[in-house]
């Protein structure tokens, strides 16, 4: 039985699917980082937090992959039924409980600047849009504006980070900059799918409903929230640093 119902080819969503499990894991790396600093005292945290990361996200990818099987996301409606039950609450569990969390502020003070930019580079899977577009799965200006957006925030953010270590004297501003652009990019993608969702309705078409499938449905399921949730940490991040 194949569990993957989207229409690309198999290698296609194996590698994709391969792909996003690696933010998690950077995820659950950035707060070792933090974690592991000589003042922070909490050793504890240290070794099980990183780990609760990853089952947290593993426990979600499930819940999505399962809903998808569902056929629950597989319509066209507004708002889109998979950012309604899984990107809107994960927005929700980030921002007001992660956020309220003492362990999350001490771990943001301590992280480096560097590797909250660094850690975009996972948005290359970006590249899996214009793949999809390829295979004719998806509108070509969705693919376009989620694919080449991402891929540019992915690769300046390599270069944003070189600037932040090596304390450019604009590298405050330039990471500004950046965390703009990259914020703005992915709030464009979101308003797309949503009119794609829309006209969709109207002309009785697909629209993006290839992004409801597995293991596509992982990209809205986790993506938005995610990357929202760590430009927002960038602003913060900034902000300690000029105090």
């Amino acid at each position: 039985m194949n569990i993957f119902t989207n229409s690309v080819p198999i290698w296609v969503s194996i590698l994709f699917l391969l792909s996003f499990m690696i933010p998690i894991f950077m995820i659950a790396n950035l707060a070792k980082q933090g974690l592991a600093q000589p003042h922070f005292d909490n050793k504890p945290s240290e070794k099980v937090l990183p780990k609760v990361i990853v089952l947290f996200f593993g426990i979600y990818y499930l819940y999505v992959m399962l809903m998808s099987f569902t056929g629950l996301f597989e319509v066209n409606a507004l708002p889109p039924r998979i950012l309604l039950f899984t990107a809107i609450p994960l927005t929700l569990f980030y921002f007001l409980f992660v956020f309220r969390t003492t362990l999350f502020w001490q771990i943001l003070e301590n992280v480096q600047l560097s590797s909250l930019v660094r850690i975009h580079i996972f948005r290359l899977v970006g590249i899996f849009f214009i793949i999809g577009w390829y295979y004719e799965a998806l509108p070509k200006s969705f693919a376009f504006i989620g694919g080449f957006g991402d891929i540019f925030a992915a690769l300046t953010a390599i270069i944003v980070a070189r600037l932040i270590d090596k304390k450019v004297s604009y590298y405050r501003k330039i990471t500004l900059i950046w965390n703009i652009i990259g914020l703005c990019d992915i709030v464009n993608v979101i308003v797309s799918a949503v009119y794609l969702s829309k006209q969709a309705i109207d002309t009785h078409t697909e629209g993006v409903l290839e992004m409801t499938k597995f293991p596509f449905c992982l990209i809205p399921a986790f993506a938005p929230a995610t990357i929202i949730f760590l430009h927002i940490c960038i602003f913060k991040k900034l902000k300690m640093e000029e105090e």
